[in-house]
């Protein structure tokens, strides 16, 4: 089974100005037919409630750290590699679950738009 080409999407203002100065000639955005204009919004919707989840999940790892620490003040006595625990959840863990973060959003967003 092929997949569907991939299209890059700019700004409508960044190709115009791409375009403007190339040619020196006014630039007329294409409009959407209907079709095309529902699913670009159900798109659009879909993928702002995806990334309100994404942003949700990065606010509570990065604020669950203060909390955890306030809650579990031991954290500091205990050691890991004979570095405190503390030490070690503040920086070393967030940038794995920032980056497994991220990959989660990309292909939760790509398999959105591959779904018609």
């Amino acid at each position: 089974m092929s997949r569907p080409r991939r299209v890059a999407v700019t700004s409508p203002q960044t190709r115009l100005a791409h375009l403007h100065r190339r040619s020196g000639r006014p630039w007329r955005a294409r409009r959407l037919d209907a079709a095309e204009t529902s699913r670009a919004l159900e798109l659009y919707r879909r993928q702002r409630v995806l990334a309100a989840v994404t942003l949700t999940a990065l606010t509570a790892l990065l604020l669950g750290l203060p909390v955890a620490f306030t809650l579990w003040p031991g954290l500091d006595r205990m050691r890991l590699l004979g570095l405190p625990v503390s030490w070690v959840l503040l920086g070393v863990a967030p940038f794995p679950a920032m980056v497994s973060l991220g990959w989660w959003q990309s292909r939760r967003a790509e398999r959105i738009e591959d779904r018609r």
